[in-house]
């Protein structure tokens, strides 16, 4: 129903008085001035200003508008504060959603880097394994999600959303110090046929069954937990064997405890996915680039 030209114009007479008194005030012609109040009480459908003598006064419905027009303007000003501060990166809050070990290494990394150059960003991290976390993504619950799939499970990514990739992080064999296979650098699957393992969340597990049924045996799994610390506990304890990320050895904790490569070479790829149109918001664009930097320095881990 308004413009706000016309509001900011109207403002202008009301507190100067006049069309000329407003004219010099904001730069315009008076004829310029005369024009958009024309069109202002157009819009309303009634006057605005009465004249009495050489003096203007305020008709009912202009003292009503007056009242709500310093409102009005202050609010857009707020308005266009907030829309600066979000596209100039001094605000704006990004909801990002990641798995376990990917919230213990990539996302602790990429945040203190962007607190350091973008304090007003506000990042909120959620945690969720994939599928799930790429389902709460399409739901609107978060704007990031991290995820991780593996080359021998055909997985189809929803056509709204755009997968980033970020890195391929390297799968390894934990086992206790004193395994007879921790003296090698690296171990085939298939001489570990005979062991107990711990598995892990229910893509991993998958994939874990994939592989070993690849290589022609089935693993006894004595375990299964999605906690990486529970699993380095019961390895350290000599209660299994287990299959983990390389991302996971960034964070062991156990010396009890050695991680060795497959042979050959297995990874799943990590990557960060979004909604194609949040691409264009500047926050969230941020913290994709954040994450690619982290993750460049960790490729092949």
């Amino acid at each position: 129903m308004f413009d706000s030209r016309h509001i900011k114009t109207f403002h202008a007479v009301v507190t100067a008085g006049s069309y000329s008194a407003a004219a010099r005030v904001l730069g315009y012609t008076q004829p310029a001035i005369t024009q958009q109040m024309k069109a202002l009480e157009r819009s309303v459908g009634t006057p605005l200003f009465t004249r009495v003598g050489r003096r203007m006064r305020l008709t009912e419905a202009g003292e009503a508008l007056s009242r709500h027009a310093e409102t009005i303007l202050d609010s857009l000003t707020a308005a266009q504060q907030q829309m600066s501060s979000l596209t100039r990166l001094r605000a704006g809050r990004v909801r990002v959603c990641a798995f376990p070990s990917a919230s213990a290494t990539l996302i602790p990394e990429a945040l203190a880097r962007l607190a350091a150059d973008h304090p007003g960003i506000r990042v909120e991290l959620l945690e969720g394994e994939p599928p799930d976390s790429i389902r709460r993504l399409v739901r609107g619950e978060c704007d990031i999600t991290l995820a991780f799939t593996y080359p021998g499970l055909h997985e189809q990514v929803p056509e709204e959303l755009v997968e980033i990739p970020l890195m391929e992080d390297q799968l390894t064999v934990l086992m206790p110090v004193g395994h007879p296979l921790a003296r090698r650098r690296a171990v085939k699957l298939a001489d570990l046929a005979g062991e107990r393992w711990i598995a892990g969340c229910l893509r991993c597990r998958t994939n874990f069954l994939h592989e070993c049924a690849e290589v022609g045996f089935a693993p006894d799994i004595a375990f299964t937990t999605d906690d990486n610390l529970v699993v380095q506990s019961l390895v350290a304890e000599g209660l299994g064997i287990a299959m983990m990320p390389g991302l996971v050895l960034s964070f062991m904790r156990h010396d009890r405890i050695t991680g060795r490569a497959l042979d050959p070479a297995s990874r799943r790829q990590v990557s960060a996915y979004v909604l194609r149109d949040h691409l264009r918001i500047p926050a969230t664009a941020l913290v994709l680039d954040e994450l690619k930097a982290v993750a460049a320095r960790r490729v092949g881990c």
